[in-house]
């Protein structure tokens, strides 16, 4: 899945960014709102994640994902 296609399902998406990153606070994913330089950078901040271990993260996810 892409992430326009994360984005535009943001709502659904929520429930599944809190079980792969539980760190994340229900703040944190409305303030998100579906933009995914939001999601790198609480990742980043949460987990203490270098940038690029951030985006291979969420890659993963990506290519995971399904609804």
């Amino acid at each position: 899945m892409n992430w326009e296609q994360i984005e535009g399902k943001w709502e659904q998406a929520k429930g599944k960014v809190k079980e792969k990153w539980g760190k994340l606070t229900d703040d944190d994913i409305t303030q998100i709102n579906g933009k995914r330089d939001q999601l790198a950078g609480r990742i980043r901040e949460r987990y203490g994640y270098t940038k690029e271990r951030a985006e291979e993260e969420m890659k993963a996810w990506e290519n995971d994902v399904r609804w």
